[in-house]
């Protein structure tokens, strides 16, 4: 298929080509209608992962009043449910990830918002009434973990949808744009919470009826399923990338010629400048082939997709495919990078943003008088505060710079900047006032969301193989959500152990190890992987004839 073709097709179907979107100077951050239904569809994910995780700091709030009289929650229990969804991340990453490159995006693509939604009923279910208090809470922290599943399994599906869709000069910015859903998230479940207790004033507060906290974290909760079942039915029925289908016929086929695979590739949106790290600009818009389906089916018939392997052998399964890609430590280097960056950023972030209470009492909103609605509502604007104050504007910086300054500087100035504000509040913790406690920890939000949160996504979605992408993100993502499971378990006890001070040191000493880490992996913008693994194989096969020849 010839680049005019492509051109002449993406205008009769509305799409302006890329080359006219360049000569116009548009932005890689100006979108087309049909990118904006994507980001609709794969960004209601994280949309939802963020008003899911973070929700919990209020809905444990809340319960504390229905079932412990607004006492604390035992310290097990409390850390149990804070944790729990993130213990669910884990297995839904590695899960979801292998099966969306064994299985097919198109297979999977939908399932892990059904797994949402289900399990997000099920915790609307808690039987607080007839469940002693204890019990309650492992209930809902049990199928918060089935929660959990799902959300992780959203990570690697949405980022390799996603990345398999984009041009390559915007890449970036598309994926910063699906990550940029977890501020929103994180955001409208706070206003929720703020809106429903303000509907509920009366009752609670002019009544004295506190236990009908028991119905505000239910809407909350339940408010989250609007989204969900608004774009199921675009996931269910979203078919196959053209590219991931071309990526996966040439694994399958080692006897195809490598020129010819090239010229593939580039059809479906690759440029071959992309082999090098210099940028490219070759690539289709948003994929309109992805309106039809392939009419056959692909060979059973797999390969290793290690450079060496692939030349040689014809069948592996999907799992000995990725070991074999990965067993090399030019590719074994940057799965590491990817892994250990974000599992060291999920320690600080999520410490951070699972025990906002410390937070919250720093800035007089900890809501310790007044009465109990009173309390609550206090809370709930403070976490609303902290949102607003760095955690959307850091997101939206990273998509308008990302294909300008790159995913390594971000990255490396984001982790060492919040390791700046970090040492800043960890020195100072006694004695700033609140307002500088405020400037300096909306400063930490903002270098986090623009830095490493957002970059330790997009890496992984960006710098592997389309044929490894989804499992490769899923074990880099849940790395990171290792690094926020012993945040959120650990983070109450070492802070009465240590002190708070100490603990945010720790946090420090995480994004300087970050940004040293980040060294380890090469700048993407404009670097196409497939065509650096088409490369890989042509010096392989060349490699293998020249040791044929000696012998």
């Amino acid at each position: 298929m010839s680049s005019a073709q492509d051109n002449e097709r993406e205008r009769a179907s509305g799409v302006v080509p890329l080359e006219e979107i360049e000569r116009n100077g548009k932005p890689a951050f100006v979108l087309s209608l049909t990118e904006v239904k994507l980001l609709g569809i794969a960004g209601v994910g994280f949309f939802l992962d963020a008003y899911d995780l973070f929700i919990i700091n209020p809905v444990l709030t809340m319960l504390q009043y229905r079932l412990y009289g607004g006492n604390a929650l035992p310290v097990g229990l409390h850390g149990f449910v804070n944790a729990a969804a993130n213990i669910g991340s884990v297995i839904g990453q590695f899960t979801f990830g292998y099966l969306a490159d064994a299985l097919g995006r198109s297979a999977i693509y939908g399932k892990e918002l059904m797994l949402i939604i289900f399990a997000t009923i099920m915790c609307l279910t808690t039987p607080t009434g007839s469940l002693s208090p204890n019990n309650s809470l492992i209930y809902l922290g049990i199928f918060r973990i089935i929660l959990g599943i799902g959300v992780g399994g959203d990570y690697p599906m949405s980022a390799s949808v996603t990345s398999d869709r984009s041009n390559l000069y915007k890449r970036g910015t598309m994926l910063a744009y699906i990550f940029a859903n977890q501020g929103w998230g994180s955001f409208i479940g706070s206003l929720n919470t703020v809106i429903v207790l303000a509907c509920y004033k009366h009752v609670m507060n002019d009544e004295g009826e506190t236990s009908k906290a028991d119905g505000v974290w239910r809407i909350v909760v339940a408010l989250s399923l609007i989204p969900a079942f608004a774009t199921l039915y675009g996931r269910l029925t979203m078919p196959e990338s053209k590219r991931f289908t071309e990526a996966r016929r040439i694994a399958e086929n080692q006897e195809v010629d490598l020129e010819k695979e090239i010229r593939v590739l580039k059809d479906v949106g690759h440029g071959t400048e992309g082999i090098t790290a210099s940028s490219s600009r070759s690539g289709s818009d948003i994929e309109k082939e992805d309106r039809v389906q392939e009419s056959t089916a692909p060979s059973s018939q797999q390969v290793s997709a290690s450079p060496e392997a692939i030349a040689t052998k014809k069948e592996k399964a999907q799992i000995g495919e990725f070991i074999a890609y990965f067993s090399e430590w030019r590719h074994a280097k940057v799965l590491m990078g990817t892994c250990i960056c974000w599992f060291l950023l999920d320690i600080a972030f999520y410490g951070i943003n699972l025990n906002q209470n410390v937070v919250l009492t720093q800035i007089g909103f900890a809501g310790k008088t007044g009465s109990d609605w009173e309390k609550l509502f206090k809370v709930s604007t403070g976490n609303l505060i902290v949102t607003a104050l760095g955690f959307v504007p850091g997101y939206y910086a990273t998509v308008l710079t990302i294909e300008k300054l790159g995913r390594k500087w971000i990255q490396i100035q984001g982790f060492l900047l919040a390791a700046l504000f970090l040492g800043i509040l960890a020195g100072n913790f006694n004695t700033l006032s609140h307002a500088a406690f405020i400037v300096n920890f909306a400063l930490l939000q903002f270098f986090f969301n623009f830095g490493a949160n957002a970059t330790t996504y997009c890496y992984p979605a960006e710098v592997f193989p389309t044929r490894f992408r989804a499992f490769a993100h899923g074990v880099s993502a849940a790395s990171g959500k290792a690094g926020a499971i012993i945040s959120a378990l650990a983070f109450n006890a070492l802070s009465q152990d240590i002190g708070t001070p100490a603990v945010l040191w720790i946090f420090f000493g995480c994004c300087i190890a970050g940004a040293f880490f980040t060294l380890l992996l090469p700048e993407v913008k404009g670097r196409d992987p497939d065509l650096v693994l088409a490369q890989e194989i042509r010096e392989a096969k060349a490699n293998s004839q020249v040791l044929k020849g000696v012998s």
